[in-house]
């Protein structure tokens, strides 16, 4: 026998590897309720949120400037991609080209004017944008001169680009759509977010196209990262379930074994071997001595 005591009932799980497994499934799930499932889900929330933002933007009639934007030109509340009917004169020598953007997978080159509204405020529009080949010096329509009126959508401003805005084929050239640093490079005063210009309207380009996202697959992903926050513990629970029933059936196998009550097989009696004699092999059955007669009977 060994000397070792075995363990017995639960505390056979007490050991090293089942305690780890255990702590990593329970961080596992724990991650998987509570980071990855609620990440996907927020993501695909966003999505949707943002999309119906931007059907509604477009469902609503145009508002002057001043509803939607505030005495700094900054957009107020929620109100991106409203859209915003001015009245005014662009400033066409004072252009500059968004470098550096693809639209619709090709190069292009994006034109960005101030416009300056009718007893009010410079703002600076986004007209749109030119398709180019790779290595082509841009051309680009110039801004029509004089009073126009045109509905274009409010945009947000983006931060200031890393790299340094660059002097090409006769325009400024930047690499992001900052007001402050556009304003800079044209030294003019403009609002701090921007207007998009829409389709059809006096000096627009190719309209640059108005970003419905797709949803993708983060509700799915979402629904299996809680899946597998399930699947975890069950399938621990299985596994030890299944070394439960095999050291019940280990234990009752032994106890079978160590049983001196089991019946065992009953053993045939041996049979007695014939004895041998001087005058031949006397059978046990006869009491006969088989070899005296043989020779008896050869007189």
């Amino acid at each position: 026998m060994s000397t070792k005591s075995k363990r017995s009932g639960w505390k056979v799980f007490l050991t090293p590897g089942w305690v780890i497994t255990t702590l990593l499934v329970i961080a596992f799930s724990y991650l998987a309720f509570t980071v990855l499932s609620p990440w996907q889900l927020g993501k695909d929330h966003a999505i949707v949120v943002q999309n119906e933002h931007v059907d509604k933007a477009f469902a609503q009639d145009p508002s002057n400037y001043t509803e939607v934007f505030d005495e700094h030109g900054a957009i107020k509340g929620d109100r991106e991609w409203q859209r915003v009917r001015i009245t005014g004169q662009y400033l066409p020598q004072k252009e500059v080209l968004l470098r550096m953007r693809p639209v619709e997978s090709g190069p292009s080159y994006q034109s960005l004017v101030p416009f300056h509204i009718d007893g009010g405020p410079v703002v600076l529009i986004n007209r749109g944008f030119e398709a180019t080949a790779a290595g082509e010096a841009p051309n680009i329509p110039t801004a029509p001169s004089g009073k126009v009126t045109l509905v274009a959508h409010a945009r947000s401003n983006e931060k200031k680009p890393d790299k340094a805005p660059m002097q090409a084929d006769g325009y400024q050239q930047v690499y992001g759509i900052n007001t402050q640093q556009v304003g800079e490079l044209t030294g003019t005063q403009l609002g701090e977010d921007y207007l998009q210009i829409s389709s059809d309207e006096p000096g627009a380009l190719t309209p640059i196209p108005i970003p419905k996202q797709d949803r993708g697959n983060h509700l799915s992903y979402g629904f299996q990262w809680i899946a597998f926050g399930l699947m975890a513990p069950l399938g621990l629970g299985y596994f030890i379930f299944s070394e439960v029933r095999e050291r019940r059936r280990v234990r009752e196998e032994e106890s079978e074994m160590s049983d001196p009550t089991t019946d065992a097989p009953e053993t045939p009696a041996p049979q007695a071997a014939p004895s041998r004699s001087r005058y031949g092999t006397k059978h046990p059955t006869s009491g006969q001595n088989r070899g005296f007669d043989a020779r008896r009977d050869n007189f």
